[in-house]
């Protein structure tokens, strides 16, 4: 979509009719409010459709997370077993493998936490969008109403029509405007020899030292 949601919201809901009224020299006000709350419809069913993929993307994030805290603490039950059996090397894989499950568990959390904060957003859009909605939907039955009274009287001015669309602009001029950018990204460096050898060489003494660290604390339980 070439327009972002937060300038399309803000659009439609304060300036989008105000664009559209210019038409009403030629074209009929009642066409113009109608095809202005289609539009809304189009807008919401969009921000619904876009909702749907947050929720989704969230619910993945969440179910990942919990698996991997779930798999870290076997992992740790499984190393205290290990290391019973004095089997180092079993217990220096096990912790290899939660260290590789602490770096994922920042970024899921981080996923999950954009996705709620994504979501309240795209509800807070469509609550915008349904508020002003109703408000022109309202309108639209003053209008109604107002051109059947016109109709029924025995002389009409062009005044009348002025006015008439007057008190549509009146009510259709609302402002609001939110946008919300959260850049993100990573960035990896290349795969140098010599620095994925001393990244391997400072990952082992980590494991060693967690491994130490928990036969010591084994003997002294």
């Amino acid at each position: 979509m070439s327009e972002s949601f937060a300038s399309r919201v803000s659009r439609l809901v304060s300036g989008g009719f105000n664009a559209m009224i210019d038409a009403v020299e030629n074209a009929s006000p009642e066409i113009v409010m109608e095809q202005a709350i289609r539009e809304m419809d189009q807008a919401v069913a969009d921000i619904r459709s876009e909702l749907g993929q947050v929720v989704a993307n969230k619910h993945r994030a969440n179910k990942k997370l919990l698996e991997d805290n779930d798999r870290h603490e076997q992992l740790s039950a499984q190393i205290k077993v290990a290391v019973d059996q004095k089997r180092d090397d079993l217990a220096a894989a096990a912790i290899s493998r939660q260290m590789d499950i602490e770096a994922q568990i920042p970024v899921l959390e981080a996923a999950v936490l954009d996705a709620s904060d994504k979501e309240k957003e795209l509800e807070s859009y469509i609550n915008a969008l349904k508020a002003k909605q109703r408000d022109m939907r309202a309108e639209l039955q003053r209008y109604q109403s107002s051109k059947k009274a016109e109709q029924s009287t025995i002389s009409t001015s062009a005044n009348s029509g002025n006015d008439q669309a007057d008190k549509a602009t009146q009510a259709f001029e609302r402002a609001m405007g939110q946008a919300t950018n959260l850049p993100s990204g990573l960035h990896h460096g290349g795969d140098d020899a010599k620095l994925a050898e001393l990244e391997k060489l400072a990952r082992d003494n980590r494991v060693q030292e967690r491994l130490a660290a928990i036969k010591t604390r084994h003997k002294d339980s």
